[in-house]
């Protein structure tokens, strides 16, 4: 299916939780400001929406997605009704199709991922990393007063991570797990 496809293309690129993307609507896509607003209803913690910038490559792929499904309410439309979004269980079951097992990855891995290697870069305040994971501080004192976006940042820090996900795939270095 062309939109999994398009699914496991975009996820690394945004490493938004899947069930995020899978109910990603068009209506919450701005194309001019390369934005992904997903409302707070749809968050893990449905107290705020989560602002996704959209690199080029991500921009890329959901135009050629808008070709197949931008007539519908979904980006990801179920297979047995456009009426509702892709099944939870799509994106794990085509990764298990291109060989990881549930133990090597599953759709929700891509964000650890993300998080790991931006982390181990050091360009990155981890606060901004963690915005943009939509993560909510467990410190309530902070949480309270800790109120920043770090958008620039995030803004740079997701095009860098596009352009590391560009590199890995022609073959950069990957890193294994240590045991």
């Amino acid at each position: 299916m062309p939109e999994t496809c398009a699914a496991l293309k975009l996820i690394p690129l945004v490493f938004v939780r899947p069930g995020e993307l899978r109910a990603a609507e068009w209506s919450e896509i701005e194309f001019d400001k390369a934005l992904w607003t997903i409302p707070a209803p749809k968050t893990k913690t449905k107290r705020i929406p989560h602002l996704v910038y959209l690199p080029p490559q991500a921009v890329g792929i959901l135009r050629q997605l808008q070709e197949l499904t931008g007539d519908g309410e979904f980006l990801f439309p179920s297979v047995r009704s456009r009426l509702r979004c892709m099944s939870e269980n799509t994106i794990n079951a085509a990764l298990r199709r291109l060989g990881f097992s549930k133990d090597e990855m599953c759709g929700h891995g891509f964000r650890a991922s993300a998080s790991s290697i931006m982390n181990e870069s050091g360009l990155w305040n981890p606060d901004a990393i963690e915005r943009q994971l939509a993560h909510i501080d467990n410190d309530s004192i902070r949480r309270a007063y800790a109120r920043a976006e770090f958008w620039d940042e995030r803004v740079r820090m997701m095009a860098w991570w596009a352009d590391k996900c560009d590199e890995l795939r022609r073959g950069g270095e990957i890193i294994p797990l240590r045991a």
